[in-house]
């Protein structure tokens, strides 16, 4: 996604969610590292191959401008523009793509089939990373510095950069939860304020501006920025249960919630899933690392990495283009 995990294959340079407007709403937040790496492995989506009944396509910033799949029976689309706190500049109308036709939020609610009766015609994921408060030298400049959380209060601390005291947020769990909590209660303004940028240029399309109508996909891979070590693996935990919480709190249902990744990308970012890890136990599985189809059918049967209760429902193939199969 860039969103994605794609073995051996790299993406293009994408354009920056920085600086561009939905015609609803004006600026996604400062990125949280410098900008979305001109090489890295993810979602490249894209145009047109010869679908199954049960195969559907995800797009994200990269197919921004091109031509969007065709006859999907159903569609995933980003909201972020490859890192946790930049804005997909396609996902709805904006300044750089005005018209309706061009967002892949219109492309997935008007052109799906949804003739894979198991998933919805639209779904929606968005990227996902812990940071902490600064990064190498640099105070990330969105890392909370107060804010309640189940880990309690999310206070400052004073730390010396270049030989200056600085204040920030601390590196810890109350602290990383608000954060997950605040990327996640943005992606749903974005995608609201997406939606009904569409339905002020075109009125045949339904297209919801209410986020709880679409499913959710937390895109967790180890691209984007985490802490490492045990105390690194359990902010990086609190930080996706902020999310999870923000999601629900927005009318998601917890049956509509679900992670994509691969098992040892997840283990490496958050670790064993277990039944007291609350919010993440039992999320649906989406995995990609496929090559075709035939590879995408098998990994169905793969064990999920969000604990023994939960569902693989979507595996994902690579091509010229993402290839999504249903598994339910």
């Amino acid at each position: 996604m860039i969103a994605g995990h794609k073995v051996g294959q790299l993406l293009r340079r994408g354009v920056s969610g920085a600086g561009v407007a939905f015609l609803v709403l004006v600026a996604a937040a400062a990125p949280a590292v410098a900008a979305p790496p001109s090489a890295r492995p993810g979602h490249r989506g894209g145009g047109g191959t010869t679908p199954t009944p049960l195969t559907g396509n995800d797009v994200s910033w990269p197919q921004c401008g091109s031509a969007f799949p065709a006859a999907s029976a159903f569609g995933i689309v980003d909201v972020n523009g490859g890192l946790a706190n930049n804005l997909n500049p396609c996902i709805g109308p904006s300044s750089a793509y005005p018209s309706y036709t061009e967002s892949e939020l219109y492309w997935a609610a008007a052109t799906t089939t949804g003739a894979a009766t198991a998933q919805p015609k639209v779904s929606v994921y968005v990227n996902t990373a812990d940071p902490s408060n600064v990064s190498g030298t640099t105070v990330v400049g969105d890392w909370p510095t107060s804010g309640t959380s189940p880990y309690g209060t999310c206070t400052t601390t004073e730390i010396k950069i270049r030989g200056t005291t600085t204040t920030v947020g601390e590196s810890s769990p109350a602290c990383a939860w608000v954060y997950g909590y605040e990327k996640a209660a943005q992606d749903l303004t974005w995608l609201s304020a997406a939606a009904t940028a569409i339905d002020a240029q075109e009125s045949t399309t339904s297209v919801s501006t209410s986020p709880d109508a679409y499913p959710f996909w937390l895109d967790v891979e180890t691209t984007n920025t985490w802490q490492s070590g045990t105390a690194g693996v359990a902010m990086n935990v609190a930080d996706l249960q902020g999310m999870v919480s923000a999601f629900e709190h927005g009318g998601i249902a917890s049956n509509d919630l679900g992670v994509y990744s691969t098992a040892s990308q997840w283990a490496q970012i958050a670790g064993t899933t277990t039944d007291a890890t609350v919010g993440l136990y039992g999320l649906s599985d989406w995995i990609p690392g496929a090559t075709s189809l035939t590879g995408a059918r098998a990994n169905c049967a793969l064990a999920p990495f969000t604990g023994l209760t939960a569902k693989v429902a979507l595996t994902q193939w690579s091509g010229t283009v993402d290839n999504d199969h249903s598994c339910l």
